[in-house]
């Protein structure tokens, strides 16, 4: 019955350009960048992968005890009016330069990226719904739903690998704004997602059910496969 609604719901969305965007949400940790990359590497000719991260402010005007202060989980830590520019560029099949964010030094690089527009861009961040211009911008909106143990362990993982932090100080940052942002801003914002997807980035029946409506889209085909046990969520389209 999930399933059936899962297609019900999906198929009654329509991509309303030549450009498909899509929007994917939801918690630190919880597996926002693996569904987005799992699309962007079934597509990988035709989609375009465009990071909420990439767009924090640049605080090179701020030493780096000021910049280690900054709430990053707050929406005024993100430059949403060039985010906005930007992706309504790629909509329009216009190329960008995307500007880069440095995590271990707070700041962002010298350096920008060009990008090629595509028939698919895949956006994803935890504040994409949260902002209604941002918002709007978006054929299909996704929330990955993941619980909040498992978010948290994900981040110290990451954060210690990839981003130079202490355990301490992950800890201290995820208790003073990363869970009070996310009670605030994303999880509300949960109510505006075309889909709801539990279990993170492995939940391979939403996932093949997401690929089959785009690619019927671009191609006019139909695939989707399905795994009874794995739950999925619906949300109502808003």
């Amino acid at each position: 019955m999930r399933f059936l609604l899962l297609l019900l719901c999906i198929t009654s969305i329509t991509f309303g350009s030549d450009t498909i965007m899509i929007a994917i949400s939801g918690g630190s940790g919880s597996g926002k960048t693996t569904i987005a990359q799992k699309i962007h590497e079934y597509f990988p000719d035709d989609s375009v992968l465009i990071c909420q991260d990439y767009y924090y402010r640049d605080l090179s005007h701020l030493s780096f005890e000021e910049r280690a202060k900054t709430n990053f989980d707050h929406p005024d830590s993100i430059e949403f009016e060039l985010m906005f520019e930007q992706l309504t560029a790629l909509k329009e099949q216009k190329l960008v330069s995307v500007p880069r964010y440095d995590f271990s030094i707070h700041t962002r690089r010298e350096e920008t990226v060009e990008v090629q527009p595509k028939k698919i861009v895949i956006c994803e961040g935890m504040l994409l719904l949260a902002v209604p211009e941002i918002r709007n911008l978006f054929d299909l909106k996704l929330y990955i739903d993941t619980d909040e143990d498992i978010r948290l362990i994900r981040r110290i993982l990451r954060d210690q690998t990839e981003r130079g932090r202490t355990v301490p100080n992950i800890l201290s940052q995820y208790m003073s704004t990363v869970r009070p942002m996310y009670k605030e801003f994303v999880e509300p914002s949960k109510q505006f997602a075309d889909l709801i997807i539990p279990e993170g980035g492995h939940n391979q029946p939403a996932l093949d059910v997401i690929i089959s409506k785009i690619k019927d889209d671009l191609y006019g085909s139909t695939y989707v496969q399905w795994n009874q046990h794995e739950p999925i969520t619906v949300k109502s389209q808003n």
